[in-house]
């Protein structure tokens, strides 16, 4: 016990005095500098991802959403009262509905008190006036029709309507309601009251095709512990959603945006790493002798080596306490500076980031900073006597291993990606290992030009040779800083702008469905009259899936619930003839045009749930006609792309005959919106979906992802700085003694700070080139790979990125080697 607390004693008198003496400036800079960029990020990026979450559960209306075909039991909501939670009521039918003469079938939706928990109502006094958020819900008696189906009955506001055995007067004209359906069984246009007028109706019989839903909102870890709890309680018929169930489209972006912040996260810890384990280098490299001299007083290797890690735990505390809060710190300057950019408060942290902070100092300093500590420790008491002696390297690269194995355990717990974090562990080692073998050749070239050039040209390549390990350490410490840094720049700039420009403003805003095949033409003029560009239509064809290679549906036990699920519903069919826009093959071959024999391409998740692959065979029954065609492909789809995407592909040839429908996709520009009103009027089967809502929270999520990688970009330049300062003060003591010996040889201050100058534009330049390189490599991997994105060239990146990373290295060397020359040589020589 007495060892141990003596080990504490002496561990902090050390940390204390290198304090004082400024020893611990460098590597306390460094650890401080990556874990507040880290929590920093961490902070803002929990923000950001709140507020993403809280615009994507507005497709849902709520942060979770119950679903049965039968009242829910009044222990729901029970339930969710004990954990605090807000919950509404909706209940929904199809019915038609009266007015006068004119009847139409509507989506009767029945709110309770407090609908929409997420979200917002918007509704316009009369048809064609701007809509405004509403306030409350349609009261007794009262009914807000969506646009479309005012357009059906030909009648406005003010009009008396029948639902069932009850009369409703028309108030508002519903706009919009954030979880307006996106489905092709959303076929009619909804009609709004309160729950409280749903009995007066008399619809709820007995075989009634009726829905029901209760919606619950709150804190999200009070709703995390509630949906874990409700999850064991359901029955089978009941259906559980939240947002990562919401719409493929925003769905899809969500997944996207969250890649990209994980991205630009793992920069920030590959310079920390960078950054932490030069400076800890320099500072092992400074106290052998301090642990000499214990050894000869004494000091057993057991009593060293606690102290060590006393000090890097101690180090790993308060640098991981200090980081925390200026990390908390900036992101909250940050998120005020940028507020009107963010358009709405953003929600507060959680604690997620403080332990991420505490994790990033202890994986850094133990992968990064305890190997050169603990070689230290083992320095021989003879170097006492005599100063060349080394301690023993480690054998068989231990040092290298508790790095790797360091960093690839943080990654895994930030990213929680494993592909991602493969994916950047692997370029990582690989640019490690080709920065090492550049700059030993480097050093070996250097050997041979060391007497061309001027005074300071010589001076500075004779460093680089005879510091060969210095050297290619610098090397590899610029070249990988400087790399993740280009890095996040293209995701920053190129990337983001390519993930931004695949939802144009142009996008399609509105879905037409159900249309028959005699009315593609009328309607098609009716637009293009109106000045609005019309894609082609697209068939649909309605079908039920009976068999896969062979075995009935029904007897299939299927490993992902979701599979259970798609295998009950009604599937929606489509033919093509090639490879449509947005879609990417991952498996097998697609037919040629003309190919007669049936052939289906599916979508790689829904394929994943279903669990079928290139090879099997689907069944369908298509209106009472069966049809078998073997899986020949497995496609990735862009959901957010907004075009008319499916689940199931086939050949025109096998669904030639079939009963179908066409639907399409329009973008109508501001200031005709009417035109879909004149379809529904003169086409009263066609029903059409107003994506405005959906498109608004897409184009959100990507605005609050480059928000979030905008600031991570901020702060990992203090990262890319810490790394700089490092790699340079790494070497300081050799250049303090090499620029005394040369000024007392009589070299002027100036010719000394040149050639130091020439050394670090030398290795600015080859980091340079050999990053950019490295970062274009990355980046098209990325945008191909990981992001499924059109990769644009970087010209500019290209032959800037060399001369920005000469220019970079040599300033940043000036910069810190300034007073490294000032300083007298006598100090200098009297302390050697």
């Amino acid at each position: 016990m007495s060892r141990s607390v003596g080990a504490w004693r002496l561990a902090t008198r050390l940390l204390g005095r290198d304090w004082r003496s400024g020893e611990l400036l460098v590597l306390a800079a460094a650890l401080v500098t990556a874990v507040t960029a880290m929590t920093a990020v961490g902070f803002l990026t929990d923000r950001v991802s709140q507020a993403v979450a809280q615009r994507a559960a507005e497709s849902l209306a709520a942060d979770l959403r119950l679903r049965a075909g039968a009242p829910l039991p009044e222990s729901h909501r029970q339930l969710a009262a004990d954990h605090g939670l807000r919950t509404a009521e909706l209940v929904s039918m199809p019915s038609v509905v009266f007015a006068g003469e004119s009847s139409a079938l509507a989506a009767l939706t029945a709110a309770g008190e407090g609908y929409p928990l997420r979200g917002r109502l918007e509704t316009a006094e009369r048809q064609g006036e701007d809509a405004t958020p509403a306030n409350g819900l349609p009261g007794p008696g009262e009914a807000w029709a969506a646009p479309g189906l005012l357009a059906r009955l030909g009648v406005d506001t003010g009009t008396t309507v029948e639902i069932g055995e009850a009369t409703f007067t028309l108030t508002r004209v519903l706009s919009r309601r954030p979880d307006e359906g996106f489905n092709f069984v959303d076929l009619a246009p909804t009609l709004l009251i309160n729950v409280s007028d749903l009995d007066n109706t008399g619809l709820i019989r007995p075989g009634s095709r009726v829905t029901w839903r209760q919606l619950f909102a709150g804190d999200r870890a009070r709703v995390a512990r509630f949906k874990a709890e409700l999850e064991p309680l359901l029955d089978p018929a009941e259906r559980l959603r939240d947002i990562e169930d919401a719409g493929p489209q925003v769905q899809a972006a969500m997944q996207r945006s969250g890649r990209f912040l994980n991205l630009a996260s793992l920069v920030s810890v590959l310079l920390a790493a960078i950054a932490v384990a030069m400076s800890a280098r320099r500072y092992a490299l400074r106290h052998r002798d301090r642990v000499a001299l214990m050894k000869c007083l004494g000091a057993r290797q057991a009593f060293v080596d606690r102290v060590n890690r006393v000090q890097v735990l101690l180090l790993a505390l308060a640098g991981g306490a200090l980081g925390i809060v200026l990390g908390f710190v900036a992101q909250q300057v940050l998120a005020w500076l940028l507020r009107d950019f963010i358009g709405e408060s953003l929600p507060m942290p959680g604690l997620s980031p403080v332990w991420l902070g505490l994790v990033t100092s202890a994986c850094i300093l133990g992968g990064f900073a305890l190997p050169d500590l603990a070689r230290m420790g083992r320095t021989p008491p003879l170097r006492v006597l005599r100063a060349d002696v080394e301690p023993a390297p480690w054998r068989h690269g231990l040092a290298y291993v508790a790095a790797v194995a360091a960093l690839v355990a943080l990654l895994t717990w930030l990213v929680r990606d494993l592909a991602l974090a493969g994916a950047v562990l692997a370029g990582l080692l690989a640019t490690f290992a080709v920065l090492g073998l550049a700059g030993w050749a480097l050093v070996r070239v250097t050997h041979r030009f060391r007497g061309t050039g001027g005074a300071a040209w010589r001076f500075g390549l004779a460093n680089l040779a005879r510091r060969g390990p210095e050297s290619i350490a610098q090397v590899v410490a610029f070249g990988l800083g400087i790399m993740v840094l280009l890095v996040l720049s293209l995701v920053r700039d190129d990337l983001m702008d390519s993930w931004r420009a695949s939802l144009p403003e142009d996008a399609p805003n509105r879905f037409m469905i159900n249309i028959q095949a005699y009315e593609v033409e009328p309607i098609r003029e009716l637009l293009s009259a109106r000045g609005i560009e019309v894609p082609r239509f697209v068939p649909m064809v309605r079908a039920r899936l009976t068999a896969i290679n062979g075995t009935d549906i029904g007897d299939i036990t299927f490993d992902h619930p979701e599979g259970e699920r798609w295998a009950q519903r009604e599937a929606n069919l489509t033919w093509a003839e090639a490879v449509q826009d947005g879609n990417r093959l991952l498996q097998g071959e697609f037919w040629d045009a003309g190919t007669t024999a049936p052939e289906v391409s599916v979508e790689a998740e829904f394929a994943s749930e279903l669990g079928v692959g290139v090879g099997d065979t689907l069944a369908f029954d298509i209106a009472g006609e069966p049809l078998q065609a073997p899986i020949t492909s497995i496609r990735e789809v862009a959901w957010d792309s907004f075009r008319p995407n499916f689940f199931m592909v086939l050949n025109a040839s096998a669904l030639e005959g079939y009963p179908g429908t066409w639907i399409n996709s329009i973008h109508l520009p501001p200031g005709t919106e009417d035109a879909t009103l004149d379809v529904m009027r003169a086409f009263p089967s066609v029903s059409v979906i107003d994506l405005d809502a959906i498109l608004a929270q897409v184009r959100s999520v990507m605005d609050r992802a480059a928000f979030a990688v905008q600031a991570v970009f901020a702060f990992t330049l203090l990262a890319g700085l810490a790394v700089l300062w490092a790699a340079v003060h790494s070497t300081r003591d050799a250049r303090e003694f090499e620029s005394a010996l040369l000024r007392s040889l009589g070299a002027s201050r100036r010719r000394v700070l040149a050639g130091v100058v020439a050394e670090f534009l030398a290795i600015g330049l080859l980091a340079g080139v050999l990053a950019t390189a490295g970062a274009t490599l990355a980046g098209y991997l990325l945008a191909t790979r990981v992001y499924d994105l059109e990769y644009r060239f970087n010209l500019g990146l290209t032959l800037a990125g060399p001369l920005l990373g000469m220019l970079f290295v040599g300033l940043a060397g000036w910069l810190a080697t300034r007073r490294v020359v000032a300083t007298p040589p006598i100090r200098v020589l009297r302390s050697a």
